[in-house]
C-alpha cells in the first residue's frame, strides 16, 4: 500500500473524492521529480519557484472563494482540475522509455548511471535539486521512504484529536524553493570575491591549525620520555594516534557535512579540537595524554575533508584550483612549521612541553571564534533549506520546503547508507585508490622527516634543540615555491578548459605532478646521502635538499587534490574523506618505524629505499593521464564523459 493509499484509508481527504484524486496525481508527479532532465534545454520548461508560488496562491484563493460562495462549485472545480492533471505523464516507466531515446547533450555531466546537469545549473530548479539531495542522502523520495517504513511495520504517527490527515500539496513543485536563476546572489558561486576570500581565509586558517597540531607534539617527545620514563617510540604515539585520528574522523564528518551542511560540522569539529588540546595540556597521566591526542585528531579532522568540499561549493571550474592550492598549502606547510616553533617552546624553562598544547589550544580557540562569527554556510541544499524556512516564517505558507528536507534519515540510516560511502569509494574506485596511495606515501614521508631531521642535524651535526629544527624552513620554502608553481599552472589549465567549452577534464590537472615526481626523489636522495656524512659535508648541503623535497611534495599533493575534487565533484567530501583516511594512516605509521629504519639501515640506504619507492609510484599519474577517462566512465561515483 502506497503512502497515498494509506492517507486515503485513514481519512486524509476533503469534501470530495475527486480532490483526493487530484492531490494523489499531483503527488505521483512530484515523486518522480517531474520527470528526470533528459536535455539541458528542459531546464527552461521548469516553472520559476516564486511565480509558481504566486500563481498557486492566486488559484487557491479563487477556488476557496468560489466554494465559500457556492458549495456546488466545489466538485466541479476539483473535477476539472483532476481531469487536467490526469493528462500529465506521471509513470516513471514513461520517463525511462523517453529518456533512452533522447540524445546526450554535451552540457550534461554524468555521475554513475544517472544524468545530472552541472551543479550550478541543476540547483536553480526544484526537480534537479531533488536529484542532488537523493544522491547525497543515498535514499529515495517520500514515496519510497514511506514504502520502506511500511515494510518495516513503522506506523504513520496520528495527527492527534482523532483528526484526519490533511490532503497532499496540490503541486509539490510549486512549493519547492530553488535558486533564482544563475545570478542568484544567495548562490555561493555569485558571492562577491571579497566574501569568498574571507571564507577561504577563515577555513584555511582552521585547517592550518589542525595540521600544525599534528606535528608540534613531536617536540615534546624527549620531555615526555624523561618525565614518564618511557622509550621515545612510545612517546611518538602522541603523534601517531593524532594522525590516526585524522584517518577515522573524516569518515564521520564528510557524510554529515553533505547531509547537514559545512558550517555546523566545521564549528563542532573546531570546538572539540580546542577542548581536547586543553585536555592534553592539563592531563597528568600518560594514558590520558595519548587518548586525548587521538580524539583531538579524530574530532578535529573535519577541515581536512569539509574545506575542499566548501571550496567546490563556492568556486567554479576556473577558480576552484586556486582555492585548492590554498588548502593544500595549509595541510602540508602546517606540519613543517610546527617543529621549530614547538622546539623553542619546549626548551624555554618558563614554558615547557605543556605550553606546546596550551598554545595550540589557544590558536584553535581563536580559529573557532572566527568560524562562529564569520563562517557562512556554503552547501547549496542547506542554503535552500534556510531560504524555505525564512519563506515559511514570513508568509505562513507552511508547505514551502527545500528538496533536501524531503530526505530525512535516522542515525541508523545515516550509518548504514552514508558513513560507509568513503570506504566503499576508496576500495571500489581505481582512480581514487591509486592517486590516494601515491599522495599517501608522500604525506607519510613528510611525517617521517619529523624523525629523520633530528637524527641528521642533532645526532650527526650536534645542533642543539631548536636550532636543529631550523632546516625545516628549507622544506617550507620548497612548499611555497611548489604552491606558486601550481598557481601559475592554473593559467594553462584554464586555457584547456576554454578549449573544451568549460567542461571539466580532470586529467588536465595532472601534468604538474610529473615535475613533483622528479623533484621529490631527488630531494630525498640528496638529503639522506649528504646527511649521512656530517664529518665531511657541511650542514647547509642536506638543508638545501629540503627545497627540492618540499617543492616535489607540494606539486604532487595539489594536483592530486584537484584531480579528486574534479573527478568526484558532487561526492567531493566523501572522496576527500577516503583520501584522508589512507593518507593519515600512512602519516601515522611512518614515524613509528622511521627511527629504527634510519639508525639500523643508515641514513643513506634508508633514503635509497624510500627514493626508489617514490620513483616507482610515478607510474600512477602517467597511467591516469593516458587512461583516466576510460576508467572514470566505468565508475559509479566519478563524472563521466562521452
Amino acid at each position: 500500500m502506497s503512502l497515498n493509499q494509506r492517507l486515503r484509508s485513514t481519512g486524509a481527504s476533503v469534501s470530495s473524492s475527486s480532490y483526493t484524486t487530484d492531490t494523489s496525481q499531483s503527488y505521483e508527479t512530484a515523486s518522480t521529480g517531474g520527470g528526470e532532465l533528459d536535455n539541458i534545454s528542459d531546464l527552461d520548461s521548469i516553472p520559476d519557484t516564486e511565480s509558481g508560488l504566486s500563481n498557486h496562491a492566486t488559484e487557491t484563493k479563487s477556488l476557496s472563494t468560489e466554494r465559500d460562495g457556492n458549495p456546488s462549485l466545489a466538485s466541479t472545480s476539483t473535477s476539472s482540475t483532476t481531469s487536467r492533471r490526469e493528462t500529465q505523464p506521471v509513470a516513471l516507466e514513461t520517463y525511462h522509455a523517453s529518456s533512452m531515446k533522447s540524445e546526450r547533450n554535451p552540457s550534461i555531466v554524468s555521475f554513475g548511471s544517472e544524468e545530472y546537469a552541472d551543479v550550478a545549473k541543476t540547483e536553480t530548479h526544484a526537480s534537479a535539486s531533488k536529484k542532488l539531495s537523493r544522491m547525497l542522502t543515498n535514499s529515495g523520495d517520500l514515496e519510497e521512504q514511506a514504502r520502506i517504513a511500511e515494510e518495516k511495520g513503522i506506523p504513520v504517527p496520528p495527527m492527534g484529536g482523532n483528526r484526519p490527515y490533511p490532503p497532499m500539496l496540490p503541486d509539490s513543485e510549486a512549493y519547492t524553493v530553488s535558486f533564482d536563476g544563475k545570478g542568484d546572489p544567495l548562490h555561493p558561486y555569485n558571492w562577491p570575491l571579497r566574501a569568498k576570500v574571507a571564507q577561504c581565509a577563515i577555513i584555511a586558517s582552521d585547517t592550518l591549525c589542525i595540521a600544525f597540531g599534528s606535528a608540534v607534539f613531536a617536540e615534546a617527545i624527549p620531555s615526555l620520555s624523561s618525565i614518564y620514563h618511557i622509550a621515545d617510540v612510545v612517546a611518538t604515539l602522541g603523534v601517531t594516534l593524532y594522525v590516526f585520528g585524522f584517518a577515522t574522523g573524516p569518515i564521520i564528518w564528510a557524510p554529515l557535512s553533505e547531509l547537514y551542511g559545512r558550517r555546523p560540522v566545521l564549528l563542532m569539529s573546531s570546538f572539540l579540537f580546542t577542548v581536547f588540546n586543553f585536555a592534553v595540556a592539563c592531563s597528568d597521566r600518560l594514558e590520558a595524554i595519548l587518548i586525548c591526542r587521538f580524539f583531538a585528531g579524530c574530532l578535529g579532522a573535519a577541515p581536512m575533508v569539509v574545506v575542499p568540499a566548501s571550496f567546490a561549493d563556492m568556486f567554479d571550474n576556473k577558480t576552484r584550483g586556486k582555492a585548492i592550492v590554498v588548502f593544500s598549502m595549509a595541510v602540508v606547510i602546517g606540519p613543517m612549521m610546527a617543529p621549530f616553533i614547538g622546539a623553542f617552546i619546549d626548551v624555554n624553562p618558563h614554558l615547557g612541553w605543556r605550553w606546546i598544547e596550551f598554545i595550540t589550544g589557544i590558536l584553535a580557540a581563536v580559529a573557532c571564534i572566527f568560524v562562529v562569527i564569520f563562517e557562512r554556510e556554503t552547501h547549496h541544499p542547506i542554503i535552500l533549506i534556510d531560504r524555505a524556512r525564512e519563506i515559511r516564517r514570513r508568509t505562513g505558507i507552511w508547505g514551502v520546503h527545500a528538496s533536501h528536507e524531503e530526505f530525512s534519515l535516522t542515525m541508523k540510516e545515516i550509518a548504514e547508507k552514508n558513513l560507509t560511502r568513503p570506504l566503499r569509494m576508496l576500495f571500489t574506485e581505481p582512480i581514487l585508490f591509486s592517486i590516494t596511495l601515491y599522495n599517501s606515501f608522500i604525506y607519510g614521508m613528510m611525517y617521517l622527516f619529523l624523525t629523520a631531521y633530528p637524527i641528521v642535524f642533532q645526532n650527526g651535526y650536534h645542533m642543539p634543540p631548536g636550532t636543529a629544527e631550523l632546516p625545516y624552513i628549507a622544506l617550507i620554502i620548497g612548499q611555497l615555491t611548489g604552491g606558486l608553481f601550481c598557481l601559475n599552472y592554473e593559467k594553462v589549465y584554464n586555457k584547456k578548459l576554454d578549449m573544451n567549452d568549460g567542461r571539466i577534464i580532470p586529467e588536465n590537472r595532472l601534468p604538474p605532478m610529473l615535475w613533483g615526481a622528479v623533484a621529490f626523489p631527488i630531494g630525498v636522495l640528496w638529503f639522506c646521502w649528504t646527511g649521512n656524512y656530517p664529518d665531511k659535508i657541511h650542514w647547509i648541503v642536506p638543508t638545501i635538499s629540503g627545497i627540492f623535497t618540499g617543492f616535489g611534495a607540494m606539486v604532487i599533493f595539489i594536483p592530486s587534490m584537484n584531480y579528486i575534487v574534479d573527478s568526484y565533484l558532487v561526492f567531493s567530501a566523501s572522496a576527500m574523506a577516503a583520501n584522508t583516511f589512507l593518507r593519515s594512516s600512512f602519516g601515522g605509521a611512518f614515524p613509528l618505524f622511521a627511527e629504527f629504519m634510519f639508525l639500523n639501515m643508515g641514513t643513506n640506504w634508508a633514503g635509497l629505499l624510500l627514493g626508489l619507492f617514490a620513483i616507482f609510484l610515478v607510474i600512477f599519474p602517467i597511467l591516469f593521464m593516458k587512461y583516466g577517462k576510460q576508467i572514470r566512465n566505468k565508475s559509479k561515483f566519478a563524472i563521466h564523459e562521452d
